[in-house]
């Protein structure tokens, strides 16, 4: 006879079981619907001549918690997508030449240095005269100043700007601003009450000046080449995991001396570039660098709440066109002031004009430690979101008005 307890195991296994397949068919759905909705946004795209970013965004916010709701969690995908910013720089530091021409790593030092301030001194006074907590105006300030590398990366490469001495001026601002993150994030712990740890900045401090003093050694430098090329000749599972730890692994290094994991597998892409022996990298982990940064901006749509906007859209909407405005117009001044002409001046402003992924990362910490309340983190992830979204147009609509058809912006004394 079997017993009671036996069938009431048994049950319990099978409704565990079913449970489990539920989820998995829920999960297979929602990935499933997720390819579809981006594959149709970008052949919309396409025929619009619009980057394929702003439909990872538009389909992180159909199927995210305020629409369609097959995606509840933003949190629950954002470590694996992150992966995605890692990639993207790992690829970004094999495809660039670093510059001979030492103004090329003056030049975004003093525009970056100028734009912190201006921006640090616009931000006070309009606290001011607002009224505005001390705290609201530091963290306004800390989104204004990153701008996103994705973004301005992808569009410079896929116009064919990446290499131009212009487009290189662009690349190192941003690089500079990812060599800021460490210090930022420090702040925010700081102004949550975790207290400041000297040691932390003093290894932040030091990891800076040896990135600046590696990227200075890599100018037009040939490395010895690795005589390993046959260990990885024609076996992709070896090249795929290889790359894979190449990329991660200086993320993890730079992470733990106090720097962005970015940065770290940007400083890996460099040297990989230089080495004929890793040639094969690029074939290797190009579909995961789509995959994952597709994946990353989804998650930026995910976190779009369509109640707070529609409740908000006059503040959102109207922020969005400021922050764009003002960052156009700070950074097209600064160009200027460096003697570029009015029309790359003004390019090089849109092309800094959006909120980058960095700042969301900060405004989402403040949030957690209770530096910032509810409403400043959902209107800042709102702007944020539709500064990264509506940025291509902007830069798109600036280029069509400063330069005749095919004219890539150029050097002007």
């Amino acid at each position: 006879m079997v017993s009671p307890f036996c069938l009431f195991g048994y049950f319990q296994n099978d409704r565990k079981k079913t449970k489990v397949a539920q989820e998995m068919n829920q999960v297979l759905f929602s990935v499933s619907a997720l390819c579809l909705l981006i594959l149709l946004l970008i052949f919309l795209l396409k025929r619009l001549r619009q980057p394929y970013m702003i439909a990872y965004i538009i389909a992180g916010f159909l199927i995210g918690p305020h629409a369609a709701n097959l995606f509840p969690n933003a949190e629950d995908i954002e470590p694996v997508a992150e992966i995605g910013i890692l990639l993207l720089m790992f690829f970004l530091g094999m495809e660039i030449d670093i510059p001979d021409n030492k103004s090329m790593l003056f030049e975004p030092l003093v525009a970056q240095g100028m734009r912190v301030v201006l921006t640090l001194g616009l931000v006070m006074a309009v606290s001011f005269l607002a009224g505005w907590p001390y705290l609201t105006g530091i963290i306004i300030f800390i989104l204004l100043i990153f701008n996103s590398t994705a973004v301005v990366s992808e569009y410079l490469r896929k116009n064919g700007e990446l290499k131009t001495e212009f487009g290189m001026m662009i690349l190192n601002i941003l690089l500079l601003q990812d060599l800021m993150l460490a210090p930022i994030l420090g702040a925010i712990q700081f102004m949550g009450g975790k207290g400041f740890s000297w040691l932390r900045v003093v290894v932040a401090v030091a990891a800076c000046v040896l990135v600046f003093l590696v990227l200075r050694a890599v100018r037009n430098r040939t490395f010895i080449q690795l005589k390993i090329k046959d260990i990885f000749k024609d076996d992709h599972e070896l090249q795929v995991f290889a790359g894979c730890l190449l990329c991660l692994g200086f993320g993890v290094l730079a992470e733990l001396s106090g720097l962005s994991s970015a940065l770290g597998s940007f400083i890996a892409g460099i040297f990989i570039g230089k080495l004929d022996t890793f040639k094969w990298l690029e074939g290797a982990l190009h579909p995961f660098k789509v995959f994952f940064v597709a994946l990353f901006f989804v998650t930026i749509g995910l976190r779009l709440d369509l109640t707070y906007l529609n409740g908000h859209l006059l503040t959102v909407g109207l922020g969005t066109l400021l922050l764009l405005a003002v960052n156009s117009g700070l950074s097209a001044a600064i160009f200027k002031g460096l003697k570029y002409s009015w029309k790359s001046s003004l390019y090089g402003g849109a092309l800094l004009s959006q909120i980058g992924e960095f700042g969301i990362l900060a405004c989402s910490m403040a949030y957690k430690m209770q530096v910032i309340g509810h409403d400043l983190f959902k209107t800042g992830i709102a702007i944020t979101a539709l500064s990264l979204l509506l940025s291509t147009v902007w830069i798109t609509l600036q280029k069509k008005f400063l330069f005749k058809a095919g004219r890539h912006p150029y050097r002007q004394r």
